[in-house]
């Protein structure tokens, strides 16, 4: 892949078992916040998916659309799409009452210095959406960022471990997962709480992020010597067949690659391909953010994309000079300041 409609085409492959969950799945889907940087290939692969499927359901997408052109696009592929600011209670009571809600709505970056806005995005405005879609299955979009670090060897925490977030940002995500489980148990909301850690885009992520420092010769900090990565493509087609795996109360679903991935050993194997040599500064801590996933991948099976195949696609990516969205992950943060 070395254009962005390459990946665009890449990320909305729908896969079988996709396409036959989608017969499952009743009623229409809404998706709050498809203005994110998931949102817009989540709702072509959704889209793609319906298609294939031969059934007949909207998909729904709401943003402020800040981003110039996107509404446009998503309107011409069959999307439907309604600008609306979530805190504009007026607007979101107005929104169409629909089966299936997808939520993606969230704020990170930018948090450290404006922690109360983060705070009412994330924990406050969680509440006013369960409200409204009281009577419909909810994804809920969260962040491996609620769990504590874990030892390396431990294969990282599971859903059984208790969230104890490090910084704002990830107490504001476990606000917002408590929030709508409390609306859950209030109402029997079917749910799942999705908590994601990390996706990968070309444009974006962790994996650009080493290959772009192996390329420039610049150092790698290995302080957060380990971390999950997953193809963003898996990541979505996961969060559309969750609408199947709601449970009242919530199901919680850790979301990301079978590897606990050496940051070293990734450097290294960008090394290889760019045929230059990493440079590296600091050690490895003992511990790192890092979740087990298995209970994802008994009920969905592994990703389809492998870790070394996301190395190729980025690595050419890379090479070719392909676009980037200039949105760093600081996965490397150990003080939980975004």
């Amino acid at each position: 892949m070395r254009t962005i409609e390459e990946l665009e085409a890449k990320l909305s492959e729908p896969s079988e078992a996709l396409i036959k969950d989608i017969k499952e799945i009743d009623g229409d889907i809404l998706l709050l916040g498809v203005g994110g940087k998931m949102g817009p290939s989540l709702a072509r692969l959704l889209m793609n998916a319906i298609k294939q499927a031969g059934v007949d359901k909207k998909v729904i997408g709401v943003s402020r659309f800040s981003e110039a052109g996107l509404q446009e696009q998503l309107e011409a592929e069959g999307i439907q799409t309604i600008a609306c600011d979530l805190f504009d209670d007026e607007k979101l009571q107005g929104l169409p009452d629909v089966e299936n809600v997808i939520y993606m709505a969230g704020n990170k970056f930018g948090t450290t210095g404006n922690e109360s806005f983060t705070w009412a995005m994330n924990a406050y405005l969680p509440g006013r959406v369960a409200e409204k879609y009281r009577n419909s299955r909810i994804v809920v979009f969260s962040s491996g960022n609620v769990y504590p670090f874990t030892p390396v060897g431990y294969g990282g925490a599971s859903e059984s471990v208790s969230p104890s977030p490090i910084g704002e940002y990830g107490q504001s995500c476990l606000g917002r997962e408590r929030i709508f489980e409390h609306f859950s148990k209030k109402y029997m909301i079917p749910m799942v709480i999705y908590r994601l850690n990390y996706a990968i885009d070309m444009r974006y992520g962790v994996l650009l992020e080493i290959a772009k420092s192996v390329k420039a010769g610049k150092p790698i900090n290995l302080t957060m010597g380990h971390a999950n990565v997953i193809w963003q493509g898996d990541a979505n087609e996961i969060a559309i067949r969750s609408l199947l795996a709601c449970e009242a109360p919530v199901n919680f679903l850790n979301v990301t690659g079978p590897e606990t991935m050496s940051i070293r050993w990734a450097a290294e194997e960008f090394g290889k391909r760019f045929r230059t040599e990493p440079a590296f500064e600091g050690v490895e801590a003992e511990n790192a953010l890092l979740n087990n996933a298995t209970k994802c991948h008994q009920r969905f099976g592994y990703p389809r994309v492998s870790l070394l195949q996301m190395i190729d696609w980025m690595a050419e990516w890379v090479e070719a000079g392909g676009a980037t969205l200039n949105k760093p992950t600081h996965f490397q943060e150990r003080k939980g300041k975004f």
